[in-house]
């Protein structure tokens, strides 16, 4: 073996310092640097969408990634342990804001764990001792200090208000981390290629973003086209025009769209009803 071969290969890290000893002026440059690197397979497309992605969480506030109140589901102090339950099993969340007569009254989260202490003792049980303290952040809030938060505090879930004190929705840590990498595993994801489309109800479906186009208009019997998108993601975007925040929706061809999962570069999943 020659010690040309025995040497180690650089790091990732080693030969980005190499490539950057030439400091970057600015963030613009930076990102031509970092993508040059990728043109130079220096980085892999993953690599090159991270760092992409972590810059772009500098840039970016609460509002832009946060559930809007009107799509947040919730659960209100004086529901029944069985009625709590019940949302559980419907919405599938792992915390939930407990709320008072308005949904401006957030007197905690609610952690779906919690409801074992009333499957083990339902007489003893009381949704008011086992809630946590909500924590509020304001809507103009950067997504790297509420990241920042979120690991210091070990806090998954933020409530967020608007500048008259006002819920204007929530926010979870990850909301944040998949602006940075990408869409997380979670309640709404399925593996295999045979689940993109899932049935809800008679007239309501999840629909994964990457569903072709054509596998779609096969299964509902619409005649969308391929021209402008091959993906259901990329049809929703077009309509849209840009890429849709979360909870929102839009009517095409007899059916409602609503969006489920949608980062500042792509559209993960959404539903689709009968109109």
């Amino acid at each position: 073996m020659s010690d040309e071969d025995a040497k180690p290969k650089p790091s990732l890290f080693e030969r980005l310092s190499t490539m950057l000893s030439g400091a970057p002026e600015d963030r613009e440059d930076l990102l031509d640097m970092l993508r040059d690197a990728h043109e130079r397979k220096l980085l892999d497309a993953d690599a090159l969408s991270i760092f992409e992605g972590a810059l772009d969480v500098a840039e970016m506030t609460v509002s832009d990634v946060m559930v809007p109140r009107s799509q947040m589901d919730v659960i209100e102090i004086d529901d029944a342990p069985s009625d709590v339950i019940a949302e559980m099993v419907e919405t599938r969340h792992s915390r939930y804001p407990v709320i008072g007569e308005t949904r401006d009254e957030v007197i905690g989260v609610l952690l779906a764990k919690d409801l074992l202490a009333y499957v083990t003792n339902p007489d003893a049980f009381s949704l008011k001792n086992v809630l946590r303290p909500a924590v509020f952040v304001p809507e103009t809030k950067r997504l790297n200090v509420l990241l920042r938060e979120f690991r210091s505090q070990r806090n998954h879930m933020a409530i967020v208000i608007d500048e008259h004190g006002s819920v204007a929705g929530l926010v979870t840590i990850e909301d944040v981390l998949e602006q940075i990498v990408g869409e997380i595993i979670d309640e709404y994801d399925y593996d295999e290629e045979a689940d993109n489309i899932i049935a809800e109800s008679a007239t309501k479906w999840r629909v994964k973003a990457s569903t072709e186009v054509d596998a779609f208009n096969e299964k509902f019997g619409t005649e969308f086209g391929t021209d402008d998108a091959d993906t259901v993601g990329g049809l929703l975007m077009h309509a849209f025009a840009r890429v849709p925040h979360r909870g929102e929706t839009i009517e095409l061809s007899g059916f409602k769209f609503t969006v489920l999962r949608a980062d500042g570069r792509r559209v993960w999943l959404a539903t689709v009803e009968r109109v």
